[in-house]
């Protein structure tokens, strides 16, 4: 059975990349009818802090990648211990005192030879051990090294394939010199390729490295976010860019993942957020920003009307980047007055339309049937007696409303805003 584990360590929150070493373990997983597991390293004790802890889980649990078995490694000390004193017994390790400190470190005798392994991504890979030092497995504090504690619970909990980022590659051959001094099989490797910027230099926190929960407070869909993941080095085929998981499964395996590095592109990813936004359910987007709605004293938490706001979600839901768009763009319909964009009002106020205004207002007011149809119908009936052009009204009666140039269509704006608001906000520029 295919046994396969991601391994991060809490001394930071989950990040892009180790997001989709995570969503391609448990993909291969889930498409080999194999186990993940996930294997907190928390051996570092200084640094491994609880909050990170939480933080990885949750970010795990939103992304979807429910796991088979979870170990903590600094639960599992004696374990490390009793490998390391069976390598001293057999004369491959031997003991150093710490010159700082009390305690002797327990290293592994490096022996001089040629490494070769097959690479499921990279093919063959060829080291030469004489380039690498002894190997410290057990550290003076009785705490055990990165690579001899992973060596020990990859082969203790039977992993068949090693499936992680290629910035391990350096460690690859001193953990496959550890497997043969324990006499463990080694496991299949798949090193993937790094994620890189658009402009070809690491990711940083402005260019993409934020944490997986950054990006939900932030307002992007999981689904979402796991099928940009699922494009960084690998294609579901025939150009499609649109895949959810339950459909990569059948298709995803490890073998056919690119070798070059990935761009990471926040366009992109904002582009298949708003593929995910427009199809989903307008009740379900109206859960997630009812907690925003409320922080910022939109509406009120034990009285406001969600059919309002569900009515709202749809008029604005093509246009979704992030989730969190909505609370900047529709703000007008849940403020007194519209906070009017500087250089719009000059552009588009600065004339007075006083005459217009007052006569749109009158038509609005007077019709009997308040719906979409009938305002527009209104509008364009007016512009025709006046012998002018729609745009010469649509923009400035755009910015009067809402403070803005862009947004949903007009006419959609003011029957959401209703004939009051409307009335009342457009007459403020009337002279």
């Amino acid at each position: 059975m295919v046994r396969v584990r991601f391994a991060p360590s809490p001394t930071g929150n989950l990040h892009i990349g180790g997001g989709r070493t995570a969503l391609f373990n448990w993909l291969y997983a889930r498409a080999k009818g194999g186990k993940f597991v996930l294997r907190i390293e928390d051996t570092d004790q200084l640094r491994s802090k609880p909050e990170f802890v939480d933080e990885i889980l949750n970010s795990l649990q939103w992304l979807g990648f429910n796991w088979d078995e979870i170990h903590y490694q600094s639960k599992r000390f004696d374990i490390y211990t009793k490998y390391a004193q069976r390598l001293l017994q057999e004369g491959k390790a031997y003991t150093q005192k710490s010159p700082d400190r009390e305690g002797e470190a327990i290293i592994l005798k490096v022996p001089v030879q040629k490494i070769k392994m097959q690479d499921l991504i990279r093919q063959e890979i060829e080291f030469d051990s004489s380039l690498i030092k002894d190997q410290v497995l057990i550290k003076s504090d009785k705490t055990p090294t990165y690579n001899f504690a992973c060596v020990v619970d990859d082969a203790e909990m039977q992993i068949t394939h090693v499936i992680r980022g290629d910035d391990h590659i350096s460690n690859t051959p001193k953990q496959i010199l550890l497997y043969e001094a324990l006499g463990f099989p080694l496991p299949k490797f798949a090193h993937l390729p790094l994620i890189m910027r658009i402009d070809g230099g690491r990711l940083s926190k402005r260019t993409g490295a934020t944490a997986i929960s950054d990006y939900r407070q932030m307002g992007y869909l999981a689904k979402a976010l796991d099928n940009y993941l699922l494009l960084l080095s690998w294609a579901p085929g025939d150009n499609r860019e649109i895949i959810d998981l339950s459909e990569a499964v059948k298709l995803f395996d490890v073998t056919e993942v690119n070798k070059t590095a990935a761009t990471f592109d926040l366009k992109k990813l904002g582009w298949i957020n708003n593929q995910y936004l427009k199809s989903e359910d307008p009740e379900k987007l109206a859960d997630l920003l009812i907690p925003e709605l409320i922080e910022k004293k939109y509406i009120n938490k034990d009285n406001f009307d969600r059919n309002y706001l569900v009515s709202l979600v749809k008029l604005f839901q093509p246009r979704l980047s992030v989730v969190n768009d909505f609370a900047d763009w529709a703000d007008f319909f849940f403020i007194d007055q519209p906070n009017i964009d500087e250089v719009a009002k000059e552009k588009y106020l600065s004339k007075d339309l006083s005459h217009e205004f007052k006569l749109f207002i009158e038509r609005v007011n007077a019709l009997e049937l308040f719906d979409v149809v009938s305002i527009e119908a209104s509008f364009r009936s007016l512009v025709s007696e006046l012998g002018i052009e729609a745009k010469i009204l649509i923009h400035p009666i755009r910015v009067a409303l809402t403070g803005k140039t862009i947004g949903p269509g007009l006419f959609e704006v003011i029957f959401y805003l209703g004939k009051e608001r409307f009335a009342q906000r457009l007459g403020r520029f009337i002279k």
